[in-house]
């Protein structure tokens, strides 16, 4: 009598059922966004004077160019700003909380409305 001479693949079977369902459960996990925290930098507090176009950006995405509201309309009310028109420069300052394109749409806002110098503003980190 000879030795089996067949694969006994039932048990690859097996290990490939469970693999499967342990896949299935942890991929919709994996497709799920990640929150990342950025890094907060030193940086030297900016002379925040009356003398710079200062636009706002809250963290609900309300968009203020000095203490007028102008979420609706943000690129006519650049464009038609003869002050901003004149100097081409402003300045963004955007809550932390604020997601990242309602500041890109505000300062694509300022490019097309001929904003040649755009800076942004920060809080200086607070070291103790």
């Amino acid at each position: 009598m000879g030795g089996m001479n067949e694969i006994n693949v039932t048990p690859l079977i097996d290990v490939m059922l469970v693999l499967l369902v342990i896949f299935m459960v942890t991929a919709p996990l994996l497709t799920t966004g990640v929150q990342v925290d950025l890094p907060k930098v030193k940086s030297a507090p900016m002379q925040t004077d009356d003398s710079k176009m200062l636009v706002i950006v809250t963290a609900d995405e309300h968009v203020y160019l000095g203490k007028d509201e102008i979420t609706d309309a943000v690129e006519d009310k650049l464009k038609t700003n003869a002050r901003l028109q004149e100097e081409r420069e402003l300045y963004v300052q955007a809550d932390e909380n604020v997601k990242y394109g309602a500041v890109l749409r505000v300062m694509a806002a300022a490019r097309s409305a001929g904003v040649e110098k755009l800076g942004m503003v920060t809080d200086p980190l607070v070291v103790k």
